[in-house]
């Protein structure tokens, strides 16, 4: 039957039932869709320190790797096509080993264990607990801890006692401010009993000696505090001058890179200040008095006094003599100062500008430059400002597709929904007609185009001329109960499913 002749005969409870199964179709192939379109993610992590949970995220963000976070952000699953970037990722930065349980290790302890057994369940636990910790600091990517505990039992009959010690191995790490790693020695030393932070050694992931070293007291002046401290200056100049570039002319269109050559050495100054006026120290003074007649050296005297004032002669003497004596001393102002590393001896700006930024511009930023990074042309600062052409940046990689297994079996599944809607659609318009025209005559249903008037007039009048014929009578003929009958043996399906609509009806 004809599309349109089939709309024709749908009543508005058919157009309902039909628009409601069109919804729910669309409905799916956009279900269906969504699913085959999602990626796949498969679990490559699990029982995560959520400390950690941090640092992984960042280390795949970086490599553009999509990921999710499962169990409350103990668990990490990496879409499918990318399991194998997401590990040597991880394993580049240290951060795909297993994790240390920690004190965990006491929740499954078992009853009976021996002495040997709960020591070495101590050693574990503590140097998995003390790399945890050390995680959490700042700069350290992942920790490693191994401790050499001595038996107090042996030694407690021993002449001499055996010292701990502690090996601690940061891998994939930043390089560590001095101060850092001091502080790290210092927390290892301080949760280990009887050891002290001359036994711990740390080192990093390319084995060179972080603790102890020339620098132990933090003075910072050792090599490696050198190159840390300009390294870190360096990043974070650049870093700083980057960002006000990129908020100037646009994101990727400048780049600063800043070489500087910091004094690491901690210097003692001393500076003496002489006031202007002395302060007396010590003061003498001294009289010397004589009076009488002139007999010499008289009782009592000294004999410092002068010949002429003893009166040699019949004459009398009246002798005085008075001495001050003053020992001044400087007033003096002595000044030690400490003078702390990281003075800036020289740095070097180099900003790289893009060619699509107007010349113009220029000036401007090379100004705002030499201020924000303090260029001294008196210390042997430069600057240097260039215009290039930059690279174009790559794409952001598209999410790779499903493997091909994958990929033909969701195309299948949206092929099988869309034809299982076909077929659900059609049956229901069967349904519909059929109900529909159930109760109509035969005869009505089988007369497919009406007869013209033209055409029974002249079958009619054809011939009035000839004499009248009489035609001979039929019995009547039940034409509805043929009817009946003809529908009863073509289709008897279709009588009962009336037959029970009109028992329905009653």
């Amino acid at each position: 039957m004809p599309l349109r002749q089939l709309a024709s005969r749908l009543s508005p409870r058919g157009w309902a039932v039909v628009g409601g199964s069109a919804a729910v179709a669309i409905l799916f192939l956009v279900m269906v869709m969504k699913f085959a379109s999602a990626p796949s993610y498969s679990t490559i992590l699990t029982g995560l320190n959520p400390a950690q949970t941090g640092k992984i995220t960042s280390a795949l963000d970086t490599k553009g790797i999509t990921y999710q976070l499962q169990n409350g952000g103990t668990a990490l699953a990496v879409e499918s096509s990318q399991t194998s970037q997401a590990r040597v990722a991880l394993a580049t930065d240290g951060l795909l080993g297993s994790q240390q349980p920690g004190m965990s290790l006491f929740d499954s302890s078992q009853l009976g264990a021996s002495s040997f057994q709960q020591a070495i369940t101590y050693q574990r636990a503590l140097e998995g607990q003390l790399a945890q910790t050390i995680e959490t600091i700042q700069g350290v990517t992942s920790a490693s801890v191994q401790l050499v505990l001595p038996n107090q039992t042996a030694q407690l009959f021993a002449n001499s006692s055996t010292p701990s010690t502690a090996a601690v191995e940061l891998s994939g790490s930043t390089a560590l401010d001095p101060g850092a790693v001091k502080g790290i020695a210092e927390l290892v030393a301080s949760s280990v009993q009887g050891l002290s932070s001359d036994k711990v050694t740390i080192t990093d992931g390319n084995g060179d000696l972080l603790w102890p070293n020339g620098n132990s007291d933090g003075g910072g002046g050792s090599l490696l505090a050198k190159e840390s401290a300009e390294q870190q200056y360096d990043q974070s100049e650049a870093a700083q001058l980057t960002a006000m570039l990129n908020q100037t002319v646009g994101p990727g269109m400048a780049q600063v890179a800043v070489n500087a050559d910091l004094n690491a050495n901690q210097a003692t100054s001393q500076s003496l200040v002489y006031a202007k006026k002395g302060v007396p120290l010590q003061q003498q003074v001294g009289t010397e008095t004589l009076t009488g007649t002139g007999v010499s050296n008289a009782a009592g005297t000294t004999g410092t006094i002068p010949a002429y004032a003893t009166g040699a002669g019949s004459g009398k003497s009246n002798y005085a003599n008075k001495t001050d004596t003053t020992t001044f001393g400087v007033n003096k102002t002595v000044t030690n100062t400490t003078i702390a590393p990281g003075t800036i001896n020289r740095q070097s700006v180099s900003v790289l500008v893009s060619t699509k930024v107007p010349a113009a511009a220029i000036p401007a930023l090379t100004a705002a430059v030499t201020n924000a990074a303090g260029i001294l042309t008196s210390r042997g600062d430069t600057l240097s400002v260039k215009q290039i052409a930059f690279a174009k940046q790559p794409a952001t990689p598209a999410l790779s597709a499903p493997s091909k297994m994958m990929d033909y079996a969701k195309y299948g599944g949206v092929a099988l929904g869309a034809l299982a809607f076909l077929i659900f659609v059609t049956r229901l318009l069967r349904r519909r007609e059929q109900e529909a025209l159930t109760g109509q005559p035969t005869w009505l249903r089988e007369l497919e185009a009406p007869r013209p008037l033209a055409a029974l007039e002249r079958g009619q009048f054809a011939e009035a001329d000839e004499p009248s014929r009489v035609a001979q009578l039929k019995s009547p003929v039940n034409l509805a109960k043929r009817q009946v009958e003809d529908l009863v043996e073509r289709d008897p399906d279709r009588v009962a499913q009336q037959v029970r609509a009109w028992m329905a009806e009653d």
